[in-house]
């Protein structure tokens, strides 16, 4: 089910799956299809994704025959379907067997889902997005936060419940506002500390968007509070999934109401005022003194729309 809702779609955008809330809902049908020799699954390893080799790499899929022979007694957790196939991924950290095996394969290997971008299809992007959310979540909510009981998987993994007070627990998916500021010919960029990224590398200013705040107030907070700058006419650009572990970047453009820089030296190591001309060559790698994010990242294509004039 490729999306045509918008005209830009990022790396982990474009996932193809019907996410089947109807047929989630029944456990009969999640029984069958996780015996059925037509689904397929997706083995993660430590929150690494299996890719096939061949001409086109690909997604590692997996039937339940060869989960059998692998000695995986994992639960899969549904994604959707295509087709007639409904698809899982599984976590099979715990399973030393087939871990090894599918390790030593020559066929196959497991891809941190970063890099497996570099190799992979956009559509395929998307499902690793979904299916590393998924799989982090659940490794993360075996408890309940209310009463302390074990919880379980429900409704192909859309939901974890209390076996204590029944309380149900849903994955969460964390708002983050990530927002070039302009000012005629400039561009406000900064660089954050503790990454450990090289220190020519600007990006756009982000943050979480907090409880009870729109998207506008947490870009002008959010700005402010890195660089003491006030913006106005806040203009929504694309939203990218971003699996690490379970954001979703809101991108956008805003004006500069004031151009004086006052930063966070706490959380910031630098923020600038990037003239046109500069973001340009860093965009062909041509300026030594400027990086920007590569194109894995929102961060590089709201600089690029602002750069090329593509923003109004």
């Amino acid at each position: 089910m490729r999306n045509n809702l918008s005209n830009f779609s990022h790396i982990y955008a474009g996932n193809p799956l019907d996410r089947g809330d109807v047929e989630r809902r029944d456990e009969e049908w999640l029984a069958a299809k996780a015996k059925d020799p037509k689904s397929r699954f997706l083995p993660m390893w430590d929150l690494n994704v299996l890719i096939a080799g061949g001409a086109q790499e690909e997604l590692g899929w997996l039937g339940i025959d060869d989960l059998t022979r692998l000695g995986v007694d994992s639960t899969a957790i549904f994604l959707g379907i295509e087709g007639e196939s409904a698809h899982f991924v599984v976590d099979i950290s715990k399973n030393e067997q087939a871990v090894r095996e599918l390790r030593e394969s020559t066929e196959r290997r497991f891809e941190d889902a970063r890099t497996a971008t570099e190799v992979l299809s956009g559509p395929d992007s998307g499902i690793v997005a979904q299916a590393r959310a998924q799989v982090s979540w659940h490794s993360r909510n075996g408890f309940c936060a209310i009463c302390g009981h074990e919880t379980h998987m429900k409704r192909g993994g859309q939901v974890r419940q209390c076996s204590g007070c029944e309380a149900q627990n849903y994955p969460r998916t964390d708002p983050v506002v990530i927002t070039v500021v302009s000012h005629g010919d400039q561009c406000l960029l900064g660089r954050s500390r503790g990454r450990g990224s090289p220190s020519n590398r600007y990006s756009a200013l982000a943050g979480f968007v907090d409880q009870g705040e729109s998207i506008e107030e947490a870009v002008a907070r959010e700005v402010m509070e890195e660089a003491g700058i006030r913006v106005r006419n806040v203009r929504y650009h694309s939203s990218q999934p971003w699996p690490f572990p379970s954001s979703l970047m809101i991108g956008c453009h805003a004006d500069a109401a004031t151009t004086d820089i006052s930063m966070d030296e706490e959380e910031m190591a630098d923020v600038r005022w990037f003239h046109r001309e500069e973001v340009l060559l860093a965009l062909t790698g041509e300026n030594e003194s400027l990086a920007i994010p590569a194109p894995i990242a929102i961060a590089h294509h709201l600089i690029k729309a602002w750069a090329s004039k593509f923003v109004t």
